[in-house]
């Protein structure tokens, strides 16, 4: 039955406008107040990261310690570390630019300061800033060696680091140095007696072969000594051997052989100590040459005192020299007459003052008393060789590795 005054297909229409005007008012209570509304997209920040090592604001850094920035999500741009005097420190920036490493070390008690820009893959900058700051030590060590850089020395020479402070680490310090030979030559350092600062000294088992050539690296500086005490610089040294040179000095047979590579190149009548006394006893043992004078004065209280010598060999540090002295001409060569020096005639002495070079050795032999500490710096050669590896602070397993390239200048 259809509804009074309502044609049948408008009856279809207005059902059709009901249900839609149902669906309108639906949507709408669904907006009205009170009802939730979708949250805002979150923002994102820069997509580049940077890293810095040491962190910002780290203090105590060792100035060798590695220094750099590195970028994830984008480039390094324009970046630098600044010392306070506004000096760049040296570094280098990696092909892919993500990286920045610092190629000098720096210097003690210091704030250095980074600068630059790192654009991300998404084109927003982020700077590169912030500081760091050095370890100030109480004191800094210093050191110096026997031999000078270029230098050509005889076959018994050792090499000496001589330190201005005593150094309470040795075993840091003995791997921070690297002796490099060629030919390959065994050798061992050895720590000796403080002498207004620690020594060491690094000598070959056997006399260096003639012609080798010796390069040393120290690897001192930012390297803590112990009781708050830094190396103060690296120290790098080459040097060579040359001939070879033994003094053979048989006190008993009151003459001094000159051997020059295996051949005899002077055979001379000398005096020696003539031993009545300790004081003035000849040492036994290998003498390593250490200078030369061709005018000395010569001192021994109270005996004697500023006595000019001529053409004078320093073999130890106790007073022994051999040198000329006119005085006991008439007896060199039959008696043993001296203070404890070897004594020659004024050409003899010119002629192996020529010849003589620091490092050579001089083999005296037949005296009652041996060579010892006690005859001053250079006594290496007294000490045998398993005794001599014992004095080492390090055990043998722990020898340093190769020598990496010299070390460039600090930065200030």
């Amino acid at each position: 039955m259809f509804a009074l005054g309502v044609r049948p297909g408008r009856a279809r229409g207005f059902w059709l406008l009901a249900a839609l005007a149902a669906v309108v008012a639906l949507v709408a209570g669904c907006s009205a107040g009170g009802g939730s509304t979708p949250s805002a997209r979150p923002e994102k920040g820069p997509v580049a990261t940077v890293t810095q090592t040491p962190a910002a604001g780290a203090t105590d850094v060792n100035p060798t310690a590695p220094v750099s920035v590195t970028v994830t999500g984008g480039t390094l741009q324009g970046v630098a570390l600044t010392s306070p005097s506004g000096k760049v420190v040296q570094g280098t920036l990696a092909p892919d630019q993500r990286t920045f490493a610092v190629t000098e070390p720096l210097g003690y008690g210091a704030t250095y300061t980074w600068s630059g820009t790192a654009v991300g893959t998404d084109g927003v900058a982020v700077p590169v800033q912030g500081a760091f700051t050095t370890v100030d030590p109480p004191s800094t060590t210093s050191v110096t060696t026997n031999i000078a850089d270029g230098q050509q020395v005889g076959i018994a020479a050792p090499i000496i680091l001589k330190f201005d402070a005593h150094v309470a680490d040795k075993a840091a310090v003995e791997k921070a140095l690297t002796i490099t030979t060629n030919p390959p030559t065994p050798g061992s350092w050895a720590w000796l007696p403080d002498d207004n600062g620690s020594r060491v000294h690094w000598r070959p088992e056997h006399y260096w072969v003639p012609g080798t050539t010796v390069h040393l690296v120290a690897k001192l500086y930012g390297l803590p000594y112990g009781d708050g005490a830094y190396g103060e610089s690296d120290v790098t040294l080459d040097f060579g051997i040359g001939r070879s040179q033994i003094v053979k000095a048989a006190a008993p047979s009151h003459r001094m052989q000159v051997v020059r590579d295996g051949q005899t190149i002077m055979d001379i009548p000398v005096s020696y100590g003539e031993g009545n006394e300790n004081r003035n006893v000849t040492r036994s043992g290998i003498h390593v040459v250490t200078e030369k004078h061709e005018d000395f004065l010569m001192s021994n209280p109270p005996f004697y005192e500023n006595v000019r010598e001529r053409w004078a060999v320093r073999i130890s540090n106790n007073g022994e020299f051999i040198h000329a002295n006119p005085q006991t001409t008439g007896v060199q060569g039959s008696a043993n007459v001296t203070n404890g020096c070897i004594n020659l005639s004024l050409s003899d002495a010119q002629q192996y003052f020529g010849t003589a070079l620091y490092g050579d050795p001089v083999e005296v032999t037949g005296t009652r008393i041996d060579l010892s500490a006690a005859d001053g710096d250079i006594y290496d050669w007294a000490i045998d060789w398993p005794t001599w590896q014992s004095m080492s602070a390090l055990p043998a397993a722990a020898a340093p590795a190769p020598p990496a390239a010299a070390a460039p200048v600090p930065a200030r």
